[in-house]
């Protein structure tokens, strides 16, 4: 997928930031100088029947499967094996933009990040990270917003 094209298409405000190759979001933070919990950690998931789920939680936070289970309506949560990640999202684990993705996932946000206008994910590559409103983010994927960092 073209993802300069596809947030043209969904007429999102953004903006590429070129950065030194990174895959862990402490990393990136680090090398651009941006706050941690400003840089979203794209996660993919599996429910109990291998359906994928999206959670963008903040940089500094860890995900609490907890509350995230019975939002997503799953019994079982798990991440998505490192290497089997991008046959969902498209992209390879550390790139995973906020947006995009190959299959249509059912995407969680925390609501941390309703505290900033923008914020920061995976750019489509490891070599650069992608601005967008929150607003935006939320809407094209359709994202519920609930508490699912511990």
């Amino acid at each position: 997928m073209n993802l300069e094209r596809f947030l043209e298409e969904q007429k999102a405000w953004h903006r590429f930031m070129e950065k030194e190759t990174t895959v862990h979001t402490a990393d990136a933070a680090a090398r651009t100088g941006l706050e941690l919990n400003r840089i979203s950690k794209s996660l993919v998931l599996l429910d109990q029947d291998g359906n994928p789920i999206l959670a963008m939680i903040p940089g500094d936070c860890k995900l609490s499967f907890e509350k995230l289970r019975p939002l997503a309506g799953a019994k079982k949560l798990r991440l998505c094996p490192f290497e089997e990640a991008e046959k969902h999202s498209g992209y390879p684990p550390g790139a995973t933009p906020m947006v995009g993705h190959k299959e249509r996932m059912r995407v969680f946000l925390d609501r941390r990040f309703l505290t900033y206008e923008t914020i920061y994910g995976g750019g489509g590559s490891r070599t650069r990270l992608l601005e967008m409103r929150t607003e935006d983010v939320i809407r094209i994927n359709g994202a519920v917003v609930a508490d699912i960092t511990e």
